[in-house]
């Protein structure tokens, strides 16, 4: 039977509209009590608490925004809200009418001589439907060892389980045999296509802004879509609008400064009005050019080639949100980020990302909770020279604009709808170069694409029974693969030797050329039992972009490409399976998950593929199969003087795919089948912590060539034989950090608090490898270099917080 986009659509809405009915049929002699849920100190919205009704055992959680809603029969609750790092707070309740009540949460007050880590709900792990998901710890994180003493999250999450890291000193990450461009990463709801400053040491996150990070494995909810692997969502402070204050830090490559505070608009309207705005920006700049120019300045000999050389890197978040009233809030968020290099004086590079969010939080009334946005996203990266024989400048790009409508129904304790619908525009500029004036470069403009990607979702959480909860649900991803563009056609299949061109075709601005219409149907379920939950979940992804890139892992010269005519969209089933169980009063928490995951159209590239400045680059494209399968398996201890947690991963990813490697299976990039991670933290006394990690992994699959050969006039040319794809495997990489962390006791009777962090990066100066090259020369041959590239790095770093 043939798939109608218009069948499916129309089932899915007439589900909505089935279950707003049976809602409104089932909700007489019932009321509501609902509100935010917020920090006592900032007042921050809470993402994520626990409210729980104590007399049916039944509760939800907090949304994105900070809003729950419960609707009960009339009678007498008591109700708790309990988070992580904070008092729970219990209200005795006459619900006999509707009733709106925000609670304002205090910190939890940590004594040192009995260490106790609160928990949103202690054994929320077990009782929560969702799997397959991490969420990051920004206070932890900050106690951690760092390189070069920079907190980042993305380090974090390459130690969780089932994510493996591209190597030493890299941003890019795989999760569950999926390449490193299939993880969706957004900030603020905008998606960041390069995360990496300095081409991977540190991220694009700063620790300061961040309020909350989630990383999603499985279990995907059906609000997300896009990627066929994960999704990072982090999301940024909205400001402390109860008082103005700040935090600054200074290490060995970069400093930043955070301030936040209330805005105060327009005349006073009571005794809350300081709190209806408030605003927060985060700077953080690295400084190595500023020293270089400087030891210029002082030396002797200005000429020497290493002041020529300039290096930097800034980031900027900034927010401000306004609410006029309990019904509506309205938030502006924006990022820049941007790397420069300069090499020898006239030679340049440098890429960035821009992101702005408008968000509009709207109440249609205390079950219905509605949010707008307003995307732009800008990733581009630049590459020049001065020089005058050979002087140039490329450009390339990738433009998104994005409507979302989110919306949050809350039908009763025990059933959540949540639907809405996405729509994205994407312009991808694939290169241009423009020659400077006498330059022997000649003018080269890629030609650009355009597409249109809809989703359209519902998804469902019910509570059946006591023990048993499902999440269902399902997304409608619709690509409309749109002009301007001119459609070459090719003689016989794509993927041979010479690619002759038969024709082709030209499209008008917005005219359709290509769409595809792929469900993706979503389904999660947990059972209780007692102590204990088993969980498994099953998601269809759907990829509509693809990376152009020939190396290992992305870098920021690779670009983008977008299904289309000669390109199919990626598409991935995975299925996993859990068992979650809390041992020692909650104390320490396990978990075991299995997955199995197929994929199929996934993008790679023939041997030798030339991917730069190619108008014919989709007869460069391969697309086949893939599968990942493997066992995680992670211990937590969450109580105590001594915290943290160990994770272990067996995973293997394997690729088939006609036209690369003979058609033969082999492994991914990133098939390291054995990972192995430990992290801990060591609260001392109330002046001293300490922090360690330490990982090991699998060495990864490299492609090498077994021999080469020469051909032309006097050996004019050596070509490699190239025998099999990922055919090598570096060694093992393993590696141990440790820090510490002085808060001084003085701090006390000060209005500011200030800390030092002193960590050692590679304690054992191990030289892990990160890759291998090889040269040829007509005289000696081939030969091959191993590249590692830190050894043992001290760092200091200095923050105050006012």
């Amino acid at each position: 039977m043939k798939f109608k986009y218009t069948d499916y659509m129309r089932n899915i809405f007439f589900i909505i509209s089935y279950l707003f009915i049976f809602s409104i049929s089932q909700a007489q002699e019932k009321f509501t009590l609902s509100g935010y849920v917020r920090d006592g100190g900032t007042g921050e919205e809470l993402i994520g608490v626990t409210v729980l009704v104590k007399e049916t055992a039944a509760g939800i959680v907090s949304n994105p925004y900070g809003f729950y809603s419960l609707t009960l029969p009339r009678g007498k609750y008591t109700i708790q809200f309990r988070y992580l790092g904070f008092k729970t707070e219990q209200k005795e309740i006459a619900l006999d009418k509707n009733i709106e009540m925000n609670i304002n949460l205090q910190e939890e007050l940590v004594e040192l001589d009995d260490i106790v880590v609160t928990a949103e709900k202690e054994n929320v792990n077990i009782t929560d439907i969702q799997m397959s998901k991490n969420e990051i710890n920004i206070q932890q994180i900050k106690k951690l060892p760092a390189l070069f003493g920079e907190p980042d999250i993305i380090k974090t999450i390459q130690m969780m389980p089932g994510v493996v890291s591209a190597g030493e000193g890299n941003s890019s990450f795989f999760v569950r045999g999926g390449s490193a461009d299939q993880n969706l990463i957004l900030i603020d709801e905008a998606p960041i296509y390069d995360p990496s400053h300095v081409f991977g040491l540190f991220s694009v996150f700063n620790a300061n802004a961040i309020k909350s990070s989630e990383l999603y494995k499985g279990g995907i909810p059906s609000r997300f879509g896009g990627r066929l692997s994960s999704i990072l969502e982090v999301r940024t402070k909205d400001g402390n609008n109860r008082k103005f204050g700040g935090n600054a830090g200074i290490g060995l490559l970069s400093a930043n400064l955070m301030l936040e505070g209330p805005i105060k608009l327009g005349r006073p309207r009571g005794k809350d009005q300081e709190e209806n705005s408030s605003f927060i920006i985060s700077v953080r700049r690295s400084y190595i050019d500023l020293l270089l120019r400087a030891a210029k300045n002082a030396a002797k000999n200005k000429k020497n080639e290493i002041y020529n050389n300039m290096v930097y890197f800034y980031d900027i978040n900034a927010k401000v949100n306004w609410r006029p009233n309990q019904r509506n809030r309205f938030f502006l968020a924006v990022y820049s980020g941007r790397d420069d290099f300069k090499l020898e004086g006239n030679f340049g590079f440098g890429w960035g990302n821009r992101t702005a969010t408008f968000r509009w939080n709207h109440l249609f009334n205390d079950r219905l909770f509605s949010n707008t946005s307003l995307i732009a996203s800008n990733f581009d990266f630049e590459l020049g020279s001065d020089e005058k024989i050979n002087g140039f400048e490329w450009i390339s790009n990738i433009q998104e604009y994005s409507f979302k409508k989110d919306l949050n129904y809350f039908i009763s304790p025990k059933m959540t709808l949540d639907f809405g619908y996405h729509l994205t525009y994407r312009r991808f500029t694939p290169g241009k170069v423009t020659p400077v004036k006498g330059s022997a470069f000649k003018a080269i403009d890629m030609q650009k694409e355009f597409a249109l990607e809809h989703g359209l979702y519902a998804g469902l959480q019910h509570q059946l029974t006591g023990r048993f909860t499902l999440h269902y649900g399902a997304r409608l991803s619709v690509l409309q693969k749109i002009g301007k563009q001119t459609v070459y056609f090719y003689k016989g299949k794509l993927g041979s030797a010479k690619p002759v061109r038969t024709g082709s075709k030209d499209f008008g601005s917005f005219e359709n050329i290509k769409t595809y219409v792929n469900p993706e149907p979503r389904l999660s379920a947990r059972y209780l039992l007692g102590q204990a939950s088993i969980k498994a979940s099953y998601n269809r992804m759907v990829q509509n972009t693809h990376l152009v890139s020939g190396g290992t892992v992305p870098v920021p010269f690779n670009t983008w490409s977008s299904s289309g005519f000669h390109l199919r969209p990626q598409i991935a089933d995975q299925f996993a399976l859990g068992y979650f169980r809390n041992f020692n009063d909650n104390t320490y928490e396990f978990s075991a998950e299995t997955f199995y995951k197929d994929m199929r159209s996934v993008t790679d590239f023939a041997d030798n593929a030339q991917l730069t400045f190619n108008k014919d680059l989709v007869t460069e494209f391969r697309q086949g199969k893939s599968r990942a399968y493997g066992l995680e398996l992670m211990i937590q201890k969450k109580k105590g003087k001594l915290t943290g947690f160990m994770a272990y991963t067996w995973a293997k990813v394997e690729r088939t795919i006609p036209g690369v490697n003979q058609g033969k299976t082999f492994p991914a990039n990133h098939d390291r089948r054995n990972n192995l991670n430990m992290v801990a933290t060591y609260e001392h006394n109330d002046k001293w912590s300490f922090g360690a990690n330490f990982t090991y992994t699998t060495g990864r699959p490299i492609t090498l060539p077994a021999g080469s050969y020469e051909f032309g006039n006097n050996g004019a040319r050596i070509v490699d034989i190239i025998t099999e794809r990922n055919g090598f495997r570096l060694a093992p990489f393993h590696r141990m950090d440790i820090s510490a962390t002085l808060v001084p006791r003085k701090n006390k009777d000060r209005k500011y608090k200030t800390s030092w962090v002193f960590s050692l990066y590679t304690v054992s100066s191990r030289r892990n490898p990160f890759t291998i090259y090889t040269t040829n020369t007509a005289k000696k041959g081939k030969k091959a270099r191993l590249i590692s590239l830190f050894p043992i790095l001290p760092s200091v770093t200095y923050n105050i917080k006012f």
